[in-house]
């Protein structure tokens, strides 16, 4: 089918236009459920030639709570794909973290989106069609850039003869009569594809989608034209605010460049941690540097951050997101512990529990840290309760109280029934406690899925300018690692009390730094899909036991919950199996 949907000048399918986009851009776009037409008949209804843009959009991979995979989490669905290959079944047959398929069909629509649209008669008058071609290439540009950079991140890796090597690159529409047949490009092919691509986004798109007042505010190439604001707010205006824009290019920018530099990727790349450092400075640069720190960040999904967040508007901490769309009770009905009527799916691991430091900011196993093994969630790290549900913690509508132990009177207990826990722990974090599952009252409320946090672009740039420049030195942006990682620390409330001392004691060890970092990345960005590639990357182990704890009359006593069974190749993932039987060019990544 796919074939078909995607072969030159035959048929464009639009099916999923509706899903993408909110407020106005809904009233500009009203396609039929299915419209099949010849592809010249883009050319003059517009409408169709952005359903191959806006089925890309489609594509863009959301949270799928791989931290199952990691150290972090364990669940209690065993049908879980991620549940399986942690713990011995990831071939290259059975991958769930594939985007093979997704991303290369993602790059044919843009590819096929950038042949038609220099035709495409976008607007009555020829002016605002120039503006209208010139964003959606833009926004072209940037989603090919994104999505080479999904596949670079499940799929490029070391062959057998120790080249670093990427996907291949395809820049044209292909066709059933066009040789699929395409050899790999290096790493570094890749990743200069990905910034030539984001060059030109960047080029063509505005900061951010806001409307303007008058004339003068037009930007300058687009000054001689005579046009009105209100012309220039039909193209650019606050109705497009969830599509790509340079910000967001730039954000892409400094993400690849953190995974080009990092250990699994950096003797196939010229991309330095200075590259890195520099490219996330521009985008922290541009939110107001360290001071632009949103105090709300780290609980983005609660309810003041995310009742902000209407008409497409976002708060400091989110860069780009998904339409928020009507109030649903989805996550709370997965994760919400039994009593709370939910399915209790992800459940924190011991390990990360105990990555959380104490609130003086000292790690639990510091001889200054006053950690008591007796009572192990006091004094601790406010985003510990805020980001786990523990045991005696309250949740819910009405403040239940829950009770994780072994020996609970209730189905929250360890191991009760197949919705309770395996490791003593629920998910908190994500979560809207206002939600309410109980079937004789059930309400739901709004809820948002980042795609590209602040938090993110401020802990890559700590991680690269800690690597290039050391801990404490600024680069030409005036703010360095040091001081990152102490104002993330602060808005989470971590060595208020102390002016941080821990911090103060290793910021001048670069290796003691880096542990520091990766750890608040862990803390910070926890169930949201990074630490699985995080560690990879890292080229850290990837075998740690997971670990919960059983709680018997106030004892707490460490358990194992789950043996990691990873080889030492899976740092990097696998070209899909079907691919390599049908293309003999392709190679295949060492030991799978």
């Amino acid at each position: 089918m796919m074939r078909k949907l995607t072969t030159m000048k035959k048929i464009i399918y639009i099916g999923l236009i509706s899903t993408v986009l909110n407020t106005a851009c809904e009233d500009m776009f009203e396609p039929a459920i299915e419209n099949i037409l010849p592809i010249e008949e883009a050319y003059t209804r517009p409408l169709y030639a952005q359903g191959l843009l806006l089925n890309a959009y489609n594509r863009v991979p959301t949270n799928s709570f791989n931290d199952v995979a990691t150290d972090d989490a364990v669940t209690n669905d065993r049908a879980s794909d991620y549940l399986k290959i942690a713990t011995g079944q990831w071939t290259a047959i059975n991958n769930p973290t594939d985007q093979w398929r997704n991303s290369k069909s993602a790059i044919q629509y843009i590819n096929n989106f950038l042949e038609i649209t220099d035709r495409v008669n976008w607007a009555t008058n020829e002016n605002i069609t120039r503006m209208f071609n010139d964003r959606m290439k833009g926004e072209a540009y940037g989603l090919r850039a994104l999505f080479m950079y999904y596949l670079l991140q499940a799929h490029a890796g070391k062959t057998d003869d120790g080249q670093v090597m990427g996907v291949p690159i395809v820049l044209k529409h292909e066709g059933l009569d066009d040789d699929h047949n395409h050899a790999r490009n290096s790493f570094e092919d890749c990743m200069q594809q990905i910034y030539s691509d984001l060059q030109q986004a960047e080029a063509l798109l505005p900061m951010d989608y806001e409307d303007i007042s008058n004339a003068s505010q037009i930007p300058a190439k687009y000054q001689n034209m005579g046009l009105s604001y209100e012309d220039y707010n039909r193209v650019f205006g606050a109705d497009f605010r969830l599509r790509m824009t340079t910000r967001i290019v730039q954000a892409i920018r400094a993400k690849a460049a953190l995974l080009a530099a990092s250990p699994a990727f950096s003797d196939g790349s010229s991309t330095s941690w200075n590259d890195a450092a520099n490219y996330a400075a521009i985008v922290i640069e541009q939110r107001g540097g360290i001071t632009g720190i949103d105090p709300n960040g780290g609980r983005f999904y609660e309810a003041a951050s995310v009742n902000a967040m209407s008409a497409g508007a976002n708060t400091t901490e989110i860069l780009w997101r998904t339409d928020r769309g009507g109030v649903n009770t989805d996550l709370e009905a997965q994760h919400f512990p039994p009593t709370l009527f939910g399915s209790g799916r992800i459940n924190p691991t011991q390990n990360l529990v105990d990555a959380f430091p104490m609130a003086n900011g000292y790690p639990i196993t510091h001889p200054q840290s006053e950690y008591n093994p007796a009572t192990p969630y006091a004094n601790r790290d406010p985003r510990l309760s805020s980001y786990i549900l523990l045991n005696g913690s309250t949740a819910g509508v009405n403040n239940s109280n829950i009770n994780t132990s072994a020996n609970s009177p209730t189905n929250d207990g360890l191991n009760r029934v197949e919705t309770s826990t395996r490791t003593g722990y629920y998910l908190r974090k994500l979560l809207r406690q206002d939600v309410n599952l109980n079937p004789s009252s059930v309400s739901g409320q709004y809820h948002i899925t980042p795609r590209l946090r602040m938090t993110d672009i401020y802990l890559a740039f700590a991680e690269a300018a800690n690597e290039a420049w050391g801990p404490t030195a600024a680069g030409s942006q005036g703010f360095s690692a040091y001081d990152m990682v102490k104002a993330i620390r602060a808005r989470a409330g971590v060595g208020t009390d102390n002016g941080d001392a821990y911090l103060e004691s290793i910021k001048n060890d670069q290796s003691a730094m880096r542990e520091l970092i990766r750890n608040e990345r862990r803390l910070e960005l926890c169930f949201e899909g990074f630490r699985f590639w995080d560690l990879r990357r890292w080229q850290s182990p990837l075998n740690t036991t997971a670990q919960g704890v059983s709680i018997q009359n106030n004892v707490y006593n460490v358990i194992n919950v789950e043996n990691r069974r990873y080889d030492s190749y899976m740092i990097y993932g696998p070209i899909p199996y079907s691919e390599i039987l049908k293309y003999n060019n392709l190679r295949q990544n060492q030991g799978w």
